[in-house]
């Protein structure tokens, strides 16, 4: 069986370190969307999102483990596309394109001005927990 979580490139570009991920994920789209782009599904298996405001530059606050950051959604097309732009934290960006059969596959990429992973793999393994047994 493949692995549901495929880890990337890493790459240096600039000042910034841009991370990649690739996720396949057992539900439709329909299913996916509301947790990568809700505050109650972003508190799921990220963080708490408060204040959550779900249009292109509302507003996005999330309470991580290390202290609270503040941003904006820098992209937001429905089922489709969310991308978050936090102070600190950098540029997270969650493109959803329908599985092939079945399921959606997400290509995840984070850009911030560090050059460690922040424990992507531990929060994507939340994300296929929250979903549960597949369908």
């Amino acid at each position: 069986m493949t692995d549901p979580i495929e880890e990337g490139t890493a790459e240096h570009r600039g000042d910034a370190y841009v991370r990649h991920y690739l996720l396949r994920l057992p539900r439709p789209v329909e299913d996916v969307w509301p947790v990568l782009a809700s505050a109650a599904g972003l508190a799921q298996w990220l963080a708490p999102a408060e204040p959550f405001e779900p249009r292109l530059g509302g507003a996005v606050g999330l309470r991580l483990p290390d202290g609270p950051a503040e941003g904006r959604i820098t992209a937001w097309d429905v089922e489709r596309v969310a991308e978050y732009t936090v102070a600190g934290r950098g540029r997270i960006r969650f493109h959803l394109e329908p599985g092939r059969p079945t399921g959606t596959t997400v290509r995840f990429t984070h850009e911030s001005g560090e050059d460690r992973d922040p424990g992507w793999r531990e929060r994507f393994e939340r994300l296929l927990g929250s979903f549960g047994p597949g369908p």
